[in-house]
């Protein structure tokens, strides 16, 4: 019986390089950049470290990293064709970040 339906779980999952998705999804201006962090470990996927730029993620995967002063946390919805637009780039994640949590990094508002 080993000739039986695939398992859903194990079925091969579509999947894009990390330092390629993060570039796509605009979190980084170059994929040298999102390498760079990548690297020196600067990236978690779903709560691991991430080791290699190379490292596949896809749809449903979580990721936390550094952006500028904030630490983003966002999970994949998709997977980019290509780097398009702000609009398009924005549809490849959900923003996991609490409401106002990116204005409360940046310290007290001067009124």
């Amino acid at each position: 019986m080993s000739r039986g339906a695939p398992n859903p779980a194990e079925a091969r999952r579509e999947t894009l390089r990390l330092d390629k998705w993060l570039w796509q999804a605009r979190f980084f201006k170059t994929r040298a950049l999102a390498a760079a962090l990548v690297s020196k470990g600067r990236v978690r996927v779903n709560g691991q470290p991430a080791a290699r730029p190379s490292r596949g993620v896809g749809a449903g995967d979580v990721l936390t990293f550094p952006q500028g002063r904030a630490i983003r946390v966002v999970r994949i919805r998709a997977l980019g064709e290509r780097r398009g637009p702000a609009s398009e780039a924005q549809g490849l994640y959900d923003d996991l970040d609490p409401p106002g949590a990116q204005g409360e990094a940046e310290g007290p508002a001067s009124a």
